[in-house]
């Protein structure tokens, strides 16, 4: 997947002459430059906005009629990220504003890129140190970020994450790429997933991709996106980003096992993670065309999902 331009946004000239002018306001005049973001699976506004002074700062938009989904987003990521403990790698609100129908957040902007597939090594092991200081901090999370009432991984799993049973049951067609996977075993692992988040103490990222991550110059890893925070196993969220460390021919068993966010974690939460993601990505993928999000969803969700059953299937040693 092309993760850098995967994106289909409106651009600046898009937007209402009212919220253009009031973001030019914040901006101390109209921008002198903006880099419309390439990545992402939306459809809202997203771009780092250069002022006449040279400040930077990264826009998220949507309009509250047609985009009320994503203006709620945004202001919840808003809220996680006040809220996050000091000194982790991860952008900061700035400010919010609404103007001509439309709601904006401002982040710190990042000067980074998007991590480069097939993985650089160094930039997985950056990626994966990231992840190691998010999940060390998450682990006893704030109370302050826990009085927000966000969701628990488990109470997901079973509302919208598992779909092998749906299938087994009958009430959704078996993915083509699963024809021949043994679906009971595929149920059964999943069917896991819910008891080992419950039992989880910390917070877990929720979305934790390649694309919501950017590599800066000195070569560190910033994790971006923080709407699906969630009360779950940090090891869940690792498998979700190594599944495109096995796609591209890296030791993605070794890195999952040595990542601290696997300590005390079951024997087998590799295989129930990837048995989750592979049928909620597969099933995903079958929905048809969205015309909410990006046309590359589709194509994310199924490739993301043949990788999840590959590994678990050399795993698992399935034939």
């Amino acid at each position: 997947m092309p993760y850098g331009a995967t994106a289909v946004r409106p651009d600046w000239v898009d937007l209402p002459a009212g919220l253009r002018d009031a973001l030019a306001a914040r901006l101390g005049g109209p921008p002198a430059a903006v880099e419309v973001a390439g990545g992402g699976f939306t459809r809202g506004f997203a771009a780092v906005l250069t002022g006449p002074t040279g400040e930077r700062v990264f826009v998220k938009a949507a309009a509250l009629d047609r985009h009320r989904h994503l203006v709620d987003w945004y202001a919840h990521e808003a809220a996680i990220l006040t809220r996050l403990p000091a000194g982790l790698p991860v952008p900061r609100p700035r400010w919010a504003l609404t103007d001509s129908g439309w709601y904006a957040l401002a982040l710190d902007a990042i000067d980074g890129h998007t991590p480069r597939l097939p993985w650089d090594p160094a930039e997985l092991a950056a990626a994966l140190t990231t992840y190691a200081e998010v999940a060390a901090a998450l682990g006893d999370p704030p109370a302050d970020l826990v009085a927000l009432g966000l969701p628990r991984l488990a109470d997901l799993a079973r509302d919208d994450i598992l779909w092998w049973g749906e299938v087994a049951a009958g009430r959704e067609p078996r993915p083509e790429p699963a024809a021949r996977a043994p679906l009971a075993e595929l149920v059964a692992l999943e069917s896991r997933l819910p008891g080992y988040a419950d039992a989880a103490t910390g917070l877990a990222h929720g979305d934790l991709r390649v694309d919501n991550l950017l590599v800066d110059a000195d070569g560190r890893a910033w994790l971006c996106d923080w709407t699906w925070l969630c009360h779950g196993p940090a090891w869940f969220d690792l498998a979700g980003l190594l599944i495109t460390g096995y796609a591209t021919g890296l030791d993605a068993d070794a890195a999952f096992a040595a990542h601290p966010a696997t300590a005390g974690a079951p024997a087998d939460a590799l295989d129930v993670s990837l048995a989750a993601l592979a049928g909620y990505f597969l099933t995903g993928a079958a929905a048809g065309p969205s015309t909410a999000s990006s046309p590359h969803l589709r194509s994310h969700q199924r490739w993301s999902g043949e990788q999840a059953l590959a590994w678990l299937t050399a795993r698992q040693g399935w034939t």
